[in-house]
This record gives structure tokens, C-alpha cells and sequence, in this order.
């Protein structure tokens, strides 16, 4: 009986060993173990935007994809170069355009009438009181020509190139006054049994009434065999090209 106790007492405290070795054991087994990588499938969608999106950085073109957000060095500098492409100083140098009719800086074009009092002279109807019918036409934002009639025994023509000048106020939020000179050169025709053409110089101011009529002031001096000068005084209607 001591034997048999003695060999039931061993092998019960064998087994708690042996337990503990099974468990370590399988704890050991378990830590050695490779994990396998998981495999990402991304859906189809995200695969072609990224996809799309190597190829436009690589091309240097982009193309907006709705629900994404521009996080790529060029599309985030696009902007800023198309804004400082813009910015930059252009070398060219502006140039009034040509318009017949077209407004000057002295004020719009306009066809009216008027009265020319001769003040010298004698050799054409210049140098004497006539009717006349006046004129402006526009041709640039400075140049214009201003044909006029005088009409008498023997009937002039005058058609010369003036260049039109503005006075601009010294106060920047005071309006320029409404007076626009002008001086030029061109011709006076004289017809009649002694038709003549001789040179013309002339010099005025024209004052806007309103939106409508121009009031016009001038000087003309004909140089023939005598010297004709007369005063042109006139309304003129505004126009606006033909």
C-alpha cells in the first residue's frame, strides 16, 4: 500500500509538468507561426482615378475628376502660373483705332451749319459774309477732318486735317472743362471763272451743348494771291460713325 501511494502521489505531480510543458509548448508553436499578407482590392473605380491620374502628371495635362481633391504638385501650381502668365507686361504698343466718324477726345463728330464773316482780304468768298455748311468726321482718337461749304457767288471749299486737343482738369475729381481746341492745316478751294486752290490754316474751339449739338468757333485763313481770312461761326448735330 505505501508503494502504490507512493507511485499515485508521482504520478499526480507529474501531470501538472507535463501540462504546463503541452501549454508552452503550443504557445511556442502558436508565436512561430508566419501571418500570410493580406491582399487590398481596391474597387474599381479608385483604381482607374489613379490610373488617370499618373497619366495627366506625366502628360502635363489635367483633367478635373468630380468628388476628388488636387493634391499634385502641378495641379496645385497650374493656377498660380496661368495667373502669373497673365501678369506679365506685354511689350506692344497701344495704337488708336482708325474709325470714320469715330469720337475724337474734342468731342463727337457732327454735319451742321453755320455762318463765315469775312474779316480780310477779297480774293475768294472766304473773306466774306456767307452761308456755310460745317463738319466734323473723326478719323482717330486725335485727328480729324473738318470739310466745310461756304456758299456765295463764287463757292469755296475748305477741307482741312485738324489735331484735336482736350483740356484736362488739375483737380482729378473735377470734370475737364467742356472746350476742345483744335488746330490744322489742309486746303481751300475757290471755284468760279478764277477757281484757285491755295493753302488753308485754321484754328478753333468746339463746345458741347449736350448729348446732341456741338457749338464750333473758328479761324481760316486762305493763302491765295491776297491773304483771305474769315470767321466761322456754326451748331453742328453729333453722329457716330457711318
Amino acid at each position: 500500500m505505501n508503494v502504490s501511494n507512493i507511485i499515485f502521489r508521482k504520478s499526480f505531480l507529474t501531470l501538472p509538468s507535463l501540462a504546463a510543458l503541452v501549454i508552452l509548448g503550443s504557445g511556442l508553436s502558436v508565436n512561430a507561426q508566419t501571418v500570410e499578407p493580406e491582399t487590398i482590392i481596391l474597387p474599381t473605380h479608385q483604381t482607374s482615378i489613379f490610373t488617370v491620374a499618373t497619366e495627366e502628371i506625366a502628360s502635363g495635362t489635367i483633367t478635373p475628376i468630380p468628388g476628388t481633391v488636387e493634391t499634385s504638385s502641378v495641379m496645385l501650381n497650374s493656377g498660380s502660373t496661368e495667373a502669373s502668365e497673365k501678369t506679365q507686361p506685354s511689350n506692344r504698343i497701344a495704337q488708336s483705332p482708325i474709325g470714320i466718324g469715330r469720337a475724337t477726345r474734342g468731342g463727337s463728330s457732327y454735319i451742321g451749319v453755320g455762318l463765315n464773316v469775312g474779316a480780310s482780304g477779297g480774293f475768294s468768298d472766304l473773306s466774306d459774309g456767307n452761308f456755310t455748311v460745317i463738319s466734323k468726321i473723326g478719323v482717330t482718337k486725335t485727328l480729324s477732318v473738318r470739310p466745310s461749304v461756304i456758299l456765295g457767288s463764287n463757292t469755296t471749299f475748305l477741307v482741312p486735317i485738324t489735331y484735336d486737343l482736350s483740356f484736362k482738369s488739375p483737380d482729378p475729381f473735377t470734370e475737364a472743362l467742356p472746350i476742345a481746341p483744335y488746330l490744322g492745316l489742309g486746303a481751300v478751294i475757290k471755284t468760279g471763272d478764277k477757281s484757285e486752290t491755295a493753302l488753308l490754316v485754321t484754328g478753333g474751339i468746339d463746345v458741347p451743348l449736350n448729348s446732341r449739338l456741338t457749338a464750333t468757333a473758328a479761324v481760316n485763313a486762305g493763302f491765295f494771291s491776297k491773304t483771305d481770312v474769315g470767321v466761322l461761326l456754326g451748331v453742328g448735330y453729333n453722329f457716330r460713325g457711318f
